[in-house]
Protein backbone atom coordinates (compact mmCIF):
# COMPACT_ATOMS: atom_id res chain seq x y z
CA UNK A 1 0.00 0.00 0.00
CA UNK A 2 3.22 2.18 0.96
CA UNK A 3 4.99 1.17 -2.59
CA UNK A 4 1.99 2.17 -4.34
CA UNK A 5 0.56 5.46 -2.69
CA UNK A 6 4.27 6.76 -3.08
CA UNK A 7 3.97 5.78 -7.01
CA UNK A 8 1.03 7.39 -7.02
CA UNK A 9 2.14 10.54 -5.63
CA UNK A 10 5.66 10.54 -7.87
CA UNK A 11 3.68 10.10 -10.83
CA UNK A 12 1.47 13.06 -9.88
CA UNK A 13 4.66 15.39 -9.24
CA UNK A 14 6.03 14.69 -12.75
CA UNK A 15 2.62 15.07 -14.40
CA UNK A 16 1.20 18.44 -12.53
CA UNK A 17 -1.12 18.91 -15.69
CA UNK A 18 -2.81 15.13 -15.29
CA UNK A 19 -6.11 14.61 -14.21
CA UNK A 20 -9.80 15.97 -14.71
CA UNK A 21 -10.62 18.82 -13.11
CA UNK A 22 -13.63 19.27 -11.26
CA UNK A 23 -14.41 15.69 -11.76
CA UNK A 24 -16.83 15.71 -9.78
CA UNK A 25 -18.69 17.88 -11.35
CA UNK A 26 -19.31 16.14 -14.39
CA UNK A 27 -20.22 12.79 -12.14
CA UNK A 28 -22.97 14.44 -10.23
CA UNK A 29 -24.01 16.30 -13.36
CA UNK A 30 -23.97 13.43 -15.10
CA UNK A 31 -26.19 11.19 -12.62
CA UNK A 32 -28.50 13.45 -11.82
CA UNK A 33 -28.90 13.55 -15.28
CA UNK A 34 -29.71 10.01 -15.77
CA UNK A 35 -31.84 10.39 -12.65
CA UNK A 36 -33.81 12.45 -14.11
CA UNK A 37 -34.56 10.64 -17.38
CA UNK A 38 -34.77 7.61 -15.52
CA UNK A 39 -37.81 8.75 -13.81
CA UNK A 40 -39.41 9.57 -17.13
CA UNK A 41 -38.36 6.25 -18.63
CA UNK A 42 -41.20 3.59 -16.84
CA UNK A 43 -39.68 1.30 -19.61
CA UNK A 44 -36.00 1.42 -18.26
CA UNK A 45 -34.51 1.25 -21.51
CA UNK A 46 -32.31 3.91 -20.50
CA UNK A 47 -30.62 1.99 -17.52
CA UNK A 48 -30.47 -1.11 -19.53
CA UNK A 49 -28.34 0.46 -21.86
CA UNK A 50 -25.97 2.18 -19.01
CA UNK A 51 -25.80 -0.85 -16.35
CA UNK A 52 -22.54 -3.15 -16.22
CA UNK A 53 -23.01 -6.31 -18.25
CA UNK A 54 -19.84 -8.40 -18.49
CA UNK A 55 -21.31 -10.45 -21.79
CA UNK A 56 -22.94 -7.39 -23.61
CA UNK A 57 -19.76 -5.44 -23.12
CA UNK A 58 -17.64 -8.42 -24.62
CA UNK A 59 -19.75 -7.98 -27.60
CA UNK A 60 -18.54 -4.77 -28.47
CA UNK A 61 -21.31 -2.56 -25.91
CA UNK A 62 -18.02 -1.06 -24.28
CA UNK A 63 -19.43 2.19 -23.01
CA UNK A 64 -20.27 0.35 -20.84
CA UNK A 65 -17.13 0.44 -18.81
CA UNK A 66 -18.09 3.27 -18.16
CA UNK A 67 -21.33 3.97 -17.90
CA UNK A 68 -22.27 2.28 -14.92
CA UNK A 69 -21.30 4.97 -12.65
CA UNK A 70 -24.16 6.99 -13.34
CA UNK A 71 -26.32 4.53 -12.31
CA UNK A 72 -29.00 5.64 -9.82
CA UNK A 73 -29.71 4.21 -6.67
CA UNK A 74 -33.05 2.73 -5.84
CA UNK A 75 -33.62 6.27 -3.30
CA UNK A 76 -36.19 8.73 -4.05
CA UNK A 77 -35.80 12.41 -5.38
CA UNK A 78 -35.36 14.00 -2.29
CA UNK A 79 -32.20 11.41 -0.72
CA UNK A 80 -30.88 11.00 -4.42
CA UNK A 81 -30.27 14.97 -4.15
CA UNK A 82 -28.54 14.35 -0.61
CA UNK A 83 -26.56 11.80 -1.70
CA UNK A 84 -25.00 13.33 -4.64
CA UNK A 85 -24.41 17.07 -2.60
CA UNK A 86 -22.79 14.98 0.07
CA UNK A 87 -20.63 13.24 -2.86
CA UNK A 88 -20.03 16.57 -4.32
CA UNK A 89 -18.95 18.05 -1.31
CA UNK A 90 -16.58 15.11 -0.21
CA UNK A 91 -15.00 14.76 -3.48
CA UNK A 92 -14.29 18.29 -4.79
CA UNK A 93 -12.53 19.41 -0.86
CA UNK A 94 -10.67 16.10 -1.56
CA UNK A 95 -9.70 17.22 -5.36
CA UNK A 96 -8.07 20.22 -3.49
CA UNK A 97 -6.59 18.26 -1.02
CA UNK A 98 -4.72 15.79 -3.13
CA UNK A 99 -4.54 17.32 -6.58
CA UNK A 100 -6.80 16.69 -9.96
CA UNK A 101 -4.12 13.93 -10.52
CA UNK A 102 -4.14 11.72 -7.15
CA UNK A 103 -8.26 12.22 -7.06
CA UNK A 104 -8.70 11.15 -10.38
CA UNK A 105 -6.04 8.37 -10.01
CA UNK A 106 -8.08 7.60 -6.60
CA UNK A 107 -11.98 7.47 -8.15
CA UNK A 108 -10.80 5.49 -11.66
CA UNK A 109 -8.79 3.29 -9.97
CA UNK A 110 -12.10 2.10 -8.28
CA UNK A 111 -13.89 2.00 -11.05
CA UNK A 112 -11.00 -0.59 -12.44
CA UNK A 113 -11.72 -2.52 -9.20
CA UNK A 114 -15.45 -2.49 -9.83
CA UNK A 115 -14.85 -3.69 -13.12
CA UNK A 116 -12.77 -6.61 -12.51
CA UNK A 117 -14.74 -7.58 -9.17
CA UNK A 118 -18.08 -7.30 -11.81
CA UNK A 119 -16.76 -9.50 -14.31
CA UNK A 120 -15.38 -12.12 -11.97
CA UNK A 121 -18.69 -12.27 -9.84
CA UNK A 122 -21.06 -12.21 -13.06
CA UNK A 123 -18.86 -15.63 -14.37
CA UNK A 124 -18.72 -16.73 -11.11
CA UNK A 125 -22.69 -16.64 -10.86
CA UNK A 126 -23.40 -17.69 -13.82
CA UNK A 127 -21.24 -21.04 -13.53
CA UNK A 128 -23.55 -21.21 -10.10
CA UNK A 129 -26.84 -20.45 -11.75
CA UNK A 130 -28.96 -22.89 -14.52
CA UNK A 131 -29.95 -19.65 -15.99
CA UNK A 132 -27.12 -17.46 -16.70
CA UNK A 133 -30.11 -14.29 -17.73
CA UNK A 134 -30.45 -13.90 -13.51
CA UNK A 135 -26.57 -13.03 -13.52
CA UNK A 136 -26.78 -10.28 -15.81
CA UNK A 137 -29.42 -8.94 -13.84
CA UNK A 138 -28.19 -9.22 -10.80
CA UNK A 139 -24.75 -7.79 -12.00
CA UNK A 140 -26.93 -4.98 -13.48
CA UNK A 141 -28.81 -3.83 -10.52
CA UNK A 142 -25.75 -4.54 -8.00
CA UNK A 143 -23.09 -2.66 -10.10
CA UNK A 144 -23.62 0.96 -9.20
CA UNK A 145 -21.23 3.67 -8.07
CA UNK A 146 -22.96 3.91 -4.26
CA UNK A 147 -19.85 2.19 -2.48
CA UNK A 148 -17.10 3.85 -4.60
CA UNK A 149 -18.84 7.05 -3.86
CA UNK A 150 -19.05 6.18 -0.15
CA UNK A 151 -15.25 5.00 0.06
CA UNK A 152 -14.47 9.34 -0.33
CA UNK A 153 -16.49 9.89 2.90
CA UNK A 154 -13.52 7.29 4.57
CA UNK A 155 -10.74 9.24 2.41
CA UNK A 156 -12.34 12.61 4.02
CA UNK A 157 -12.30 11.56 7.40
CA UNK A 158 -8.98 10.35 7.43
CA UNK A 159 -7.66 13.85 6.50
CA UNK A 160 -10.19 15.94 8.42
CA UNK A 161 -11.35 13.61 11.00
CA UNK A 162 -12.70 16.58 13.31
CA UNK A 163 -14.41 18.52 10.26
CA UNK A 164 -17.90 18.82 11.06
CA UNK A 165 -20.68 17.92 8.84
CA UNK A 166 -24.00 18.16 9.47
CA UNK A 167 -26.61 15.71 8.53
CA UNK A 168 -29.86 16.15 6.60
CA UNK A 169 -28.55 20.49 6.69
CA UNK A 170 -28.78 20.87 10.16
CA UNK A 171 -27.78 17.66 12.65
CA UNK A 172 -23.18 18.43 13.32
CA UNK A 173 -21.57 15.30 13.92
CA UNK A 174 -17.72 15.25 13.21
CA UNK A 175 -16.44 13.10 10.02
CA UNK A 176 -14.97 10.49 12.46
CA UNK A 177 -18.48 9.50 13.36
CA UNK A 178 -19.74 9.78 10.34
CA UNK A 179 -17.36 7.27 9.31
CA UNK A 180 -18.60 4.94 11.28
CA UNK A 181 -22.26 5.07 9.69
CA UNK A 182 -20.55 4.87 6.81
CA UNK A 183 -18.78 1.70 7.59
CA UNK A 184 -22.42 0.87 9.12
CA UNK A 185 -23.77 1.01 5.64
CA UNK A 186 -20.95 -0.77 4.33
CA UNK A 187 -21.81 -3.98 6.65
CA UNK A 188 -25.28 -3.63 6.05
CA UNK A 189 -25.07 -4.24 2.10
CA UNK A 190 -22.54 -6.51 2.64
CA UNK A 191 -24.79 -8.75 5.01
CA UNK A 192 -28.27 -8.16 3.81
CA UNK A 193 -27.41 -8.89 0.50
CA UNK A 194 -26.26 -12.79 1.61
CA UNK A 195 -28.58 -14.56 -0.97
CA UNK A 196 -27.18 -12.17 -3.67
CA UNK A 197 -23.40 -13.86 -3.29
CA UNK A 198 -20.72 -12.69 -4.43
CA UNK A 199 -22.68 -9.66 -5.69
CA UNK A 200 -23.02 -8.72 -1.76
CA UNK A 201 -19.28 -8.60 -1.59
CA UNK A 202 -19.13 -5.42 -3.35
CA UNK A 203 -18.64 -3.23 -0.77
CA UNK A 204 -15.17 -4.49 0.14
CA UNK A 205 -13.77 -3.04 -3.09
CA UNK A 206 -14.70 0.34 -2.24
CA UNK A 207 -12.89 -0.55 1.18
CA UNK A 208 -9.83 -1.95 -0.84
CA UNK A 209 -9.43 1.48 -2.98
CA UNK A 210 -9.73 3.42 0.39
CA UNK A 211 -7.04 1.42 1.51
CA UNK A 212 -5.04 1.65 -1.22
CA UNK A 213 -4.21 5.38 -1.50
CA UNK A 214 -5.42 6.70 2.57
CA UNK A 215 -3.57 4.15 5.05
CA UNK A 216 -0.88 6.45 5.75
CA UNK A 217 -3.30 8.77 7.10
CA UNK A 218 -4.72 5.90 8.57
CA UNK A 219 -2.37 4.79 10.49
CA UNK A 220 -1.64 8.47 11.63
CA UNK A 221 -4.69 9.09 12.89
CA UNK A 222 -4.63 5.95 15.24
CA UNK A 223 -1.41 7.02 16.52
CA UNK A 224 -2.61 10.47 17.25
CA UNK A 225 -6.11 9.28 19.12
CA UNK A 226 -3.98 6.63 20.86
CA UNK A 227 -1.72 9.83 22.16
CA UNK A 228 -4.49 11.76 22.95
CA UNK A 229 -6.30 9.28 24.94
CA UNK A 230 -2.97 8.76 26.86
CA UNK A 231 -2.14 12.58 27.61
CA UNK A 232 -6.23 12.66 28.27
CA UNK A 233 -5.88 9.67 30.86
CA UNK A 234 -2.87 10.93 32.61
CA UNK A 235 -4.39 14.75 32.93
CA UNK A 236 -7.49 13.26 34.79
CA UNK A 237 -5.42 11.20 37.04
CA UNK A 238 -3.85 14.46 37.61
CA UNK A 239 -6.70 16.82 38.41
CA UNK A 240 -7.95 14.06 40.57
CA UNK A 241 -4.60 13.81 42.27
CA UNK A 242 -4.48 16.93 42.48
CA UNK A 243 -8.34 17.44 44.16
CA UNK A 244 -7.40 15.11 46.60
CA UNK A 245 -4.10 16.88 47.76
CA UNK A 246 -6.37 20.07 47.81
CA UNK A 247 -8.69 18.11 50.17
CA UNK A 248 -6.53 17.06 52.73
CA UNK A 249 -3.78 20.23 52.71
CA UNK A 250 -6.33 22.53 52.47
CA UNK A 251 -5.29 24.74 49.99
CA UNK A 252 -6.10 24.93 46.32
CA UNK A 253 -3.03 25.92 43.95
CA UNK A 254 0.50 25.53 45.35
CA UNK A 255 3.47 26.88 42.92
CA UNK A 256 5.54 23.76 42.19
CA UNK A 257 9.06 26.11 42.23
CA UNK A 258 8.73 28.14 45.35
CA UNK A 259 6.03 26.40 47.05
CA UNK A 260 3.59 29.33 48.09
CA UNK A 261 -0.35 28.51 47.87
CA UNK A 262 -3.62 30.67 47.36
CA UNK A 263 -4.08 30.13 51.55
CA UNK A 264 -0.36 31.46 52.45
CA UNK A 265 -0.82 34.20 49.41
CA UNK A 266 -4.76 35.13 48.49
CA UNK A 267 -4.09 37.83 46.15
CA UNK A 268 -1.11 35.73 44.11
CA UNK A 269 -2.44 34.50 40.82
CA UNK A 270 -1.72 30.74 39.80
CA UNK A 271 -1.51 29.34 36.15
CA UNK A 272 -1.18 25.76 34.79
CA UNK A 273 1.51 25.04 32.25
CA UNK A 274 0.07 23.68 28.65
CA UNK A 275 3.82 22.65 28.09
CA UNK A 276 4.65 20.34 30.79
CA UNK A 277 3.37 16.71 30.47
CA UNK A 278 0.82 16.44 33.18
CA UNK A 279 -1.21 18.71 35.47
CA UNK A 280 1.29 21.42 36.90
CA UNK A 281 0.67 24.70 38.86
CA UNK A 282 3.14 27.90 39.17
CA UNK A 283 2.53 30.87 40.16
CA UNK A 284 2.79 34.03 38.28
CA UNK A 285 6.74 34.52 38.97
CA UNK A 286 7.62 31.35 37.88
CA UNK A 287 5.00 30.13 34.89
CA UNK A 288 7.31 31.24 32.22
CA UNK A 289 10.92 30.21 34.45
CA UNK A 290 10.62 27.05 35.37
CA UNK A 291 11.58 23.08 33.32
CA UNK A 292 9.50 21.83 31.77
CA UNK A 293 7.82 18.66 32.85
CA UNK A 294 8.54 15.83 30.28
CA UNK A 295 7.32 12.44 32.08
Amino acid sequence: MKAIDRAVTKFCYKHPNFGIRNLMIYLVAGSGIVYVFAMMDTTGTLLSYISFNPRLILRGQVWRLLTFVFMPSSSGPFWEIVALYFYYFIGSNLERNWGAGRFTIYYFSGVLLNIVFGFISYYAAAAALTDPSIAELLVGSMMTPQYLNLSMFFAFASIWPDAIVRIFFFIPIKMKWAAWLDAAVFAAGIIGNMPAFPFNLLPVIGILNFFLFCWGNLRINLRRDRSYSKTRGEFRNAVHRSQNEERIQGYRHKCEVCGRTDVSDPDLEFRYCSRCQGYHCYCVDHINSHIHHTE
